[in-house]
């Protein structure tokens, strides 16, 4: 039976009066939340008259969401906690940190700043109790930690970010209705996928819609398909220093990814406008060939934000619906799962911050998150039922199913690269190059930064 907060021991430990509590979003002793995991936390933790201060990248309704969690912690502790948002956060907190003023706390959107950060002696280790308690707790847990370890200033590994808040990049949308009419299951491995495909146009339809385009950023749709096919042909070792560029682009493994998404995308029968359209077609555009009548394709893969691009009056799990974008049977690679996400690092120590990172370990203040637009968690003890909709509680199935999470290559990779070479590479790709061609090309603009 849950515990009534407000008459729990732990109350008094909140020191919370009626006008404080009614500023909280969420009544305390209420839903299915795990109230038992937040009282424990207040009732061990004291942080009265300190203050933590938070940087981070979220603004608008997201910041809304996260202040809104802020105020649990504040109440449970009594510390003051000042978050303050940016678009130029990766900028502006480099500069604090050599001015000596960063925050307490900064919230990175990719590892990529951090790990020089931790390089240069801006981050202060988690240590390796957080890192334990990540690979424990989070599913696919090992990869959580490998994506938060950096070398220090020393060149030694240390456990530096703590990821929070995470997005799912491998995924294939649909139309339920569509399938049903043509008597189409849900694949349920890239082999069954594959047959789908060829399923789709012996019925004479065409399964895919395939876009690329995006201005000067026109290409980066098809990165995310190749670092998925990586991921469903190699190790996540392989991947890794693919990413790092220990693994060459010429290599075989990553021109064989390459060809496992040319399977797909330059074959004229497999996509709707044919393989020319590809580079051409918007990909903001690119999955309206679902909702035509009759459809102009069955299958779009993309990641969790392409709804905002579905006709007006979309509702997900109605008229459209997603699957997870299957790992192959035949290898043993697991359920390995694309993505990106937010981490917290600390770059500038104290009792409270380190607090609030313990905080950040309670189912409490996942679900508190997963009640409000746009988070996902890999924890693995939360309530599902504390997601705001069926849609994210479908998103956060496939993250607790993964077995391996990797963040976006592209992302990862010199700027030069991963959105440069990369993204023009590929509507090369797509154009007709063959893959070594591309992958040398590639490659070569990698050599020239070094």
């Amino acid at each position: 039976m849950k515990k009534m907060l407000l008459l729990s021991a732990a109350a008094a430990a909140l020191t919370m009066g009626a006008a404080h509590a009614a500023d909280l979003k969420f009544t305390p002793g209420e839903g299915d939340f795990n109230w038992e995991s937040y009282e424990g936390f207040a009732s061990a933790n004291d942080y009265n008259g300190q203050s933590v201060t938070i940087a981070g990248p979220w603004l608008a309704g997201e910041a809304v969401s996260f202040e809104n969690l802020l105020a649990y912690f504040e109440e449970a502790t009594g510390a003051d906690v000042r978050y303050v948002g940016s678009d130029s956060l990766e900028q502006q907190i480099v500069i604090d940190a050599e001015a000596g003023s960063a925050p307490n706390i900064a919230v990175f959107p990719q590892p990529g700043l951090a790990t020089t950060m931790a390089a240069r002696g801006f981050l202060s280790p988690l240590g390796a109790e957080a890192a334990s308690w990540v690979g424990e707790n989070y599913a696919a847990g090992q990869s959580w930690v490998d994506l938060g370890t950096y070398p220090d200033k020393d060149g030694t590994d240390q456990f530096f970010g703590f990821f929070f808040n995470v997005n799912v990049k491998s995924l294939v949308w649909y139309v339920p209705e569509n399938f049903e009419d043509a008597g189409y299951e849900v694949p349920k491995s890239m082999e069954e996928l594959k047959a789908l495909t060829e399923q789709i146009v012996a019925d004479g339809e065409t399964p895919w819609c395939i876009g690329l385009g995006s201005g000067g950023a026109t290409g980066w749709p098809a990165t995310d398909w190749v670092e998925d096919m990586m991921l469903r042909t190699q190790a996540p070792d392989v991947y890794d220093k693919w990413v790092s560029n220990e693994v060459k682009f010429t290599d075989p493994a990553v021109i064989g990814a390459i060809e496992e998404f040319g399977w797909f995308a330059r074959n004229d029968a497999f996509v709707a406008g044919g393989a020319d359209a590809v580079a051409t077609t918007d990909f903001r555009d690119s999955p309206k060939g679902l909702f035509s009548s009759p459809p102009q394709c069955y299958l779009h893969r993309q990641a969790s934000f392409i709804p905002a691009y579905f006709p007006d009056g979309t509702v997900v799990g109605q008229d459209a619906d997603f699957f997870y974008f299957p790992a192959y049977a035949g290898k043993d690679l697991g359920k390995p799962v694309l993505g990106a996400g937010t981490l917290m690092g600390i770059t500038k120590d104290n009792e409270a911050t380190r607090g609030f990172i313990e905080f950040l370990k309670t189912p409490f203040a996942h679900e508190v998150m997963m009640a409000q637009p746009g988070f996902l968690t890999p924890l693995k003890s939360v309530n599902p039922a504390n997601y705001l909709d069926d849609t994210q509680r479908a998103l956060g199935d496939v993250l607790l199913g993964a077995t391996t999470f990797r963040f976006d290559g592209s992302d990862l990779m010199p700027g030069g690269v991963g959105a440069g070479s990369f993204w023009t590479g590929m509507v090369d790709y797509t154009g007709g190059k063959s893959a070594e061609e591309v992958a040398d090309s590639i490659q070569k603009s990698w050599d020239s930064l070094k």
